[in-house]
């Protein structure tokens, strides 16, 4: 069966269930679901990290502020998703469209389905990855024998919260483990799917910008052709249109998450990498190294993923450009070569993403980030 959708099933399943997926039945209980777990986890979070300010424990101190910083991201990324509804539905009717016009042609359906087919591999891949990281972030306390005959003891949660409910019971105890096992799940999930999301739009978009290419290499003087020259003309501005439309959608939907994952993830990769290197020589060594390290890397990745988004955008607009300087428009009537000097014009002006408006998304960007972040650390450790 031929592939007619570049969001997967497991991507739509996990916009269902943070209530971003316009379709949804029950859109609106998802919705009072994360505001209500994500609230009461924030709460507590603060609550901690209010009585565990003066603690002389850092590893915990900065492993709830990084779970903290975690949540509020994810927070923050669904409200903009819930903000700009109408946006995200206008560009699946694109996306839907798009597919229904490569439907009459073998070579755009097959640029088309090929990128569906890597940002499915991608996806599927983020949420495996998340899941892993979510596991080797909890299995520690999971299989952990925790002693309830010592009272002053603080019973270990899978999130440094500081919850103002008494646990007397090991029923109870695991009950709450296994809450909150489900929602770290769920959110790792959410967090990972919805930059999963980011890649399966640009690379859409960019399967487009391939195909308006492939337009305008087969662009050949118009005795040679079977419809007007004009026609085609006409057909490769509209789709360049399109593309500059839908590009602008993404940059509208994502700039402002930029800019939070632009500030926040520089002070976790600092956070966790401080994490790591004091956890080294330390008694449990080898838990706390594996409970940070898969963090790290997931939240290194979303960085770079977003960085990546904005440099391939980038890249692929620009050669729209190159691609209409290089087509035979010299063997046209000048009436008809006449329109793609706006394409030319137009490309000179290359399609990326930013960060909250201010600054462009690129692999230089990345870079920033991670100097940034070893500066923070050094830092810390010399404090330390």
């Amino acid at each position: 069966m031929t592939r007619r959708s570049t969001i997967n099933r497991t991507l739509q399943l996990m916009l269902t269930v943070c209530g971003v997926w316009p379709t949804t039945p029950g859109i609106a209980i998802c919705r009072a679901y994360w505001v209500i777990a994500l609230g009461i986890d924030d709460v507590c979070h603060y609550r901690y990290l209010l009585l565990h300010l003066h603690s002389n424990d850092l590893f915990d101190l900065i492993d709830c502020f990084s779970s903290f910083l975690t949540q509020v991201k994810f927070s923050t990324k669904l409200v903009i998703f819930w903000w700009n509804q109408r946006k995200f539905m206008r560009m699946l009717t694109i996306m839907a469209e798009d597919w229904d016009d490569c439907a009459n042609s073998a070579i755009d359906m097959r640029e088309t389905t090929s990128k569906a087919k890597l940002s499915s591999r991608i996806t599927n891949a983020m949420f495996t990855l998340h899941v892993l990281t979510i596991v080797a972030y909890s299995a520690g306390i999971l299989l952990a024998d925790v002693d309830f005959t010592d009272e002053q003891a603080e019973l270990p949660l899978l999130l440094k919260v500081s919850i103002p409910v008494d646990i007397s019971t090991k029923r109870t105890y695991r009950l709450l483990l296994s809450a909150q096992f489900v929602h770290l799940i769920m959110s790792g999930c959410g967090t990972g799917l919805l930059n999963s999301l980011l890649l399966a739009l640009t690379l859409h978009v960019g399967g487009q910008m391939d195909v308006l290419r492939s337009w305008l290499a087969e662009l050949v003087p118009e005795r040679e052709r079977r419809e007007p020259i004009v026609n085609t003309t006409n057909k490769i501005i509209r789709k360049h249109q399109r593309i500059i439309n839908f590009s602008g959608y993404i940059d509208d939907l994502y700039t402002y998450i930029a800019l939070v994952q632009f500030m926040s993830n520089t002070v976790l990769i600092c956070s966790l990498a401080f994490l790591i290197v004091t956890a080294i020589g330390s008694p449990d060594a080898t838990e706390q190294i594996v409970r940070s390290l898969l963090f790290y890397t997931v939240t290194n990745l979303e960085a770079f993923i977003f960085c990546f988004a904005g440099e391939y955008l980038k890249n692929k607009s620009k050669a729209i450009g190159t691609a209409a300087y290089n087509c035979a428009w010299y063997e046209l009537k000048p009436e008809n070569s006449r329109p793609l000097i706006f394409v030319i014009l137009r490309a000179q002006k290359q399609l990326t993403l930013t960060v909250g408006k201010i600054m462009d998304l690129s692999l230089e960007s990345f870079t920033n980030i991670m100097k940034a972040s070893g500066s923070y650390l050094s830092v810390l450790l010399a404090m330390q």
